[in-house]
């Protein structure tokens, strides 16, 4: 081939890559279109990428099981909601409280409002049915065949907010049975009638292991284990309000239902970013590298920075 023929073709060979790329990637953004039909694409592509980023971080820090039983207590973690083909991944501090009163809605037939759902009865209630209440062989077709859904939230913001809700309020065994917990190991009287500090609740939690924690500040990536149960739709409390329209439309719930944005402590303000940054200024620089270590998957996996808020926890 002479230098001329090779000069005309080169720029089209080019060009032909560049077509192939964009049909690939526009296919795959398709497929998934065709599996949610009236999801934006916008979105759509957030959750590509979201998936995307989360497959490759699994692979890579060798977090993919070989076949086996699903987890017991990832399966206790797992609401199932029949009619809407709907199954959600409970994680503790990133809005569980009203999806699960969204699922208790959907089961109930819009018969019933938000409002009316008390905290401690969505918790307790029987009526929305657990995934470990169902044999193995059910277990495994409600996941291969009904839309998964998981959320997560900033790691720090969530530990902030579970902190502020159980030790800083009087539910029975926090305040009392936990807090005399942390009491015992970091107090030289204690009986000390004090609140637990944040200071001594995160010297608590990062002196166990990860899976022994509580629910409620136990790294995300274990409650759900999402690198091998493959969630359909990866939400972020961060974009909730988003999110949760778009997961309603996938399921094809009634145009009608809406997410509920109701608080256990209605007269308190939500932990937002403000309020993370002041409880983590009163952190030692050992106990924040502590906490970084501690959800360090959390990070990886859903792609959060430590830069909390563009402000550098390490210099908190």
């Amino acid at each position: 081939m002479n230098l001329k023929a090779l000069i005309f073709l080169l720029p089209n060979f080019i060009f032909g890559i560049f077509l192939f790329g964009f049909f690939c990637r526009r296919q795959k953004n398709l497929m998934v279109a065709d599996s949610f039909p009236g999801l934006t694409e916008d979105w759509l592509t957030i959750q590509n990428d979201r998936r995307n980023t989360l497959a490759s971080l699994c692979q890579k820090n060798n977090l993919i099981k070989l076949k086996s039983a699903l987890d017991s207590l990832v399966a206790s973690r797992i609401f199932v909601e029949h009619k809407h083909k709907f199954t959600y991944c409970e994680v503790p501090k990133v809005g569980c409280s009203n999806w699960k009163r969204t699922i208790f809605i959907l089961q109930e037939g819009l018969n019933v409002e938000a409002s009316e759902i008390e905290h401690d009865h969505i918790h307790q209630t029987s009526l929305i049915k657990r995934l470990s209440a169902y044999p193995p062989a059910m277990r495994e077709e409600f996941l291969n065949n009904y839309t998964k859904v998981m959320f997560t939230r900033h790691p720090l913001e969530r530990l902030v907010s579970a902190y502020r809700d159980k030790l800083l309020h009087s539910e029975p065994y926090y305040s009392t049975t936990v807090a005399n917990q942390i009491k015992a190991m970091f107090r030289k009287n204690k009986n000390s009638s004090e609140k637990v500090s944040f200071q001594e609740f995160v010297s608590f939690i990062t002196a166990k292991p990860p899976n022994t924690l509580d629910i409620h500040w136990k790294p995300m990536f274990l409650l759900c284990d999402p690198c091998n149960i493959h969630y359909d739709i990866l939400g972020k409390y961060e974009t909730l309000g988003l999110d949760s329209v778009q997961v309603l439309k996938a399921i094809g719930a009634p145009e009608s239902l809406q997410y509920p944005s109701l608080k256990r402590y209605g007269s308190e303000k939500r932990t937002n970013s403000d309020i993370t940054l002041e409880y983590l200024r009163q952190l030692s620089l050992e106990q924040i590298e502590k906490i970084q270590k501690l959800y360090q998957m959390d990070f990886l996996l859903f792609n959060y920075t430590l830069k909390y808020e563009n402000c550098d926890i390490n210099a908190a």
